[in-house]
């Protein structure tokens, strides 16, 4: 049920195993609270799902933070609203019970996940970004040891070239990730690979919350 009782209209469904890691489901340009909650059920069955809205717009379409042109963001506006998303996880956190949340991202959901990692380290216990690019030419130094990620890559994608992908990882790579970074056979839309590798690495142990 969508909820606007906190800093931005998202939607949340509580956890059904009290050992399953809470999601923070975060989407793609054009989407909605509503978009991701299948694939979090998919990935992640029993985990709470926090699925917030973009407040952007652009042509009517939300989104997480401005953009000049396609692959070109307003940096100023990616730090901002990243900062004003980490205040609304808090926000979640506190009402829900929840503990720090993995972040799973696509696209445009993805990048604003990336800019949680690197400008608000301590806000997320780790996070799957698919199809992510890099939000900041120069990040801050973040310490983002024992933070595992996942970064699930097109190898056909129009929308994110190749080194841009590779970038993110060094960048993550640098803050001390557990980076995990595939490649797959696919453009920039969600494939099924995605999904299976995202449940098989959220299964994986040794998480660390935040």
């Amino acid at each position: 049920m969508t909820d606007a009782a906190l800093s931005f209209v998202h939607r949340y469904e509580p956890a059904t195993r009290a050992e399953a890691p809470p999601l923070l489901l975060l989407h793609g340009t054009g989407g909605d609270e509503n978009d991701l909650i299948p694939l979090g059920g998919m990935i992640a069955p029993g985990s709470a799902l926090l699925s917030p809205r973009g407040k952007v717009l652009e042509g009517g379409m939300p989104r997480f933070f401005r953009r000049l042109r396609e692959g070109v963001f307003d940096e100023d506006d990616v730090r901002a609203r990243a900062a004003e998303l980490a205040g609304f996880i808090a926000e979640a956190r506190a009402a829900h019970g929840l503990a720090a949340p993995v972040a799973v991202g696509f696209s445009n959901g993805a990048n604003i996940a990336a800019a949680l990692l690197l400008t608000q380290p301590d806000v997320l216990a780790g996070a799957v970004l698919i199809r992510a690019m890099v939000p900041l030419a120069v990040p801050p130094p973040a310490d983002l040891a024992g933070r595992r990620v996942l970064l699930l890559s097109g190898a056909m994608d129009p929308i994110v070239p190749e080194e841009n992908a590779a970038r993110l990882a060094v960048q993550l790579r640098a803050a001390g990730a557990e980076l995990d970074h595939r490649t797959l056979p696919a453009g920039h839309g969600l494939s099924q690979a995605d999904l299976t590798l995202a449940r098989d690495w959220l299964r994986a142990p040794a998480r660390t919350a935040a």
